[in-house]
């Protein structure tokens, strides 16, 4: 259902590669909601991905680009303008990537080369799209930029490794030029901590299937898939939170305030008898 929160609106979308990307629903949604968008990733994922299908169901032009380079930053910003006729409303980063999870070194023993590229791509990528946009002035007074975060940035999990480290890295950003750039421009920049989701990325991880079994029964709501994330993401690039900014929004049905639930506490009663009244009703408090 459409709601016309973005109609007249422009974006740009960093990110998307194929239908499990959580960019790809973003971009999918902030249309449905009314906007025009453009698409960027690295030429790679774009010739490897399934990038052309989305652009030609949304007539959204690709752009191309690596986003730790300021040049291909300036060229998207400046031809996003042009493309779409105006200033920007809204930005997606939704980029991530460990050279060292991929090659399977620990944290205790990290390639401080790859853990350099980490930080790059993962975060410092955010400064320098940020700053990029900034210096062109490509964001509408009151614009919207959000970065997609995981709660390992405060908490540690297993194999998470390096990323966690970026992601923290990432959040500070939006903290440190949220409060720049809403002074000068009244843009504002958040960053969403979204439960483990099953993309592309998110399946090459090891004991993802674990992690999210977990995760799911510690939340009270469930895990949030990436079309729940992107219905989320339209409402911070709409004019209904014009004031929410420098915030790391959670959302994970609740993960993130848990301490231990019933059903995760199940795992290893493995019966919930105990845990009934004398109607046989469970009882959750």
């Amino acid at each position: 259902m459409s709601y016309n929160l973005l109609k007249g609106k422009r974006g740009v979308i960093f990110g998307a590669m194929n239908n499990k990307s959580i960019a790809w629903k973003v971009a999918e949604r902030a249309v449905e909601e009314g906007a025009v968008v453009t698409l960027s990733n690295t030429p790679v994922a774009v010739r490897l991905g399934d990038l052309h299908t989305l652009a030609e169901t949304l007539h959204a032009e690709i752009i191309p680009a690596d986003a730790t380079d300021l040049q291909d930053l300036e060229t998207v910003f400046s031809r996003s303008m042009e493309a779409l006729g105006g200033k920007i409303d809204f930005v997606l980063h939704s980029i991530g990537m460990s050279p060292n999870v991929r090659k399977k070194k620990t944290y205790d023993d990290l390639d401080y080369n790859l853990f350099e590229k980490t930080l790059d791509i993962s975060a410092i990528s955010f400064h320098k799209m940020i700053r990029t946009a900034k210096k062109l002035d490509a964001i509408a007074e009151y614009g919207s930029i959000v970065a997609l975060s995981y709660v390992a940035a405060q908490r540690t999990f297993f194999g998470y490794n390096d990323m966690a480290d970026a992601k923290s890295l990432l959040e500070s950003i939006a903290r440190s030029f949220g409060y720049i750039y809403g002074r000068e421009k009244q843009v504002r920049i958040n960053t969403v901590s979204q439960s483990p989701t099953m993309t592309t990325a998110g399946s090459g991880i090891k004991g993802m299937e674990n992690l999210m079994d977990f995760t799911g029964k510690m939340s009270p709501l469930g895990n949030a898939d990436a079309a729940e994330c992107a219905d989320y993401c339209v409402t911070l690039f709409s004019d209904l939170t014009r004031k929410v900014t420098m915030q790391n929004l959670y959302h994970d049905g609740g993960f993130s305030s848990m301490g231990m639930s019933l059903r995760a506490m199940n795992q290893y009663s493995r019966d919930l008898s105990e845990y009934t009244d004398e109607e046989g009703r469970v009882v959750y408090g």
